[in-house]
C-alpha cells in the first residue's frame, strides 16, 4: 500500500509541472536559411552525431569488402 501511495503521489505531481513551449524557437531555427542541411542545424551535437555516423558506416563498408575478399580466396595447402 506504501508503494501505491508513492506512485500514485509521484504521478499527481508530474502533471502539475508547467513545461515550457520551445516549439516556435526550434521552428524558427530549423526555417533559418543558413546554407546548412536540417539534419546540421542543431549544432555541434549533430555535426559529432552525422561525423561519427558516416566514418562507422565508412569503416564497417570497407571491412566488409576486405572479409568477402580475403573469404573468396583458396585457402593454401600446408
Amino acid at each position: 500500500q506504501a508503494l501505491r501511495q508513492i506512485s500514485q503521489r509521484t504521478i499527481s505531481t508530474a502533471s502539475r509541472r508547467q513545461v515550457e513551449n520551445r516549439v516556435s524557437e526550434n521552428q524558427k531555427l530549423f526555417q533559418e536559411d543558413n546554407g546548412l542541411p536540417v539534419h546540421l542545424k542543431g549544432g555541434a551535437k549533430d555535426s559529432l552525431l552525422y561525423t561519427t555516423t558516416a566514418g562507422l558506416t565508412l569503416f564497417g563498408t570497407v571491412y566488409a569488402v576486405y572479409y568477402l575478399l580475403v573469404s573468396s580466396m583458396p585457402k593454401k595447402p600446408n
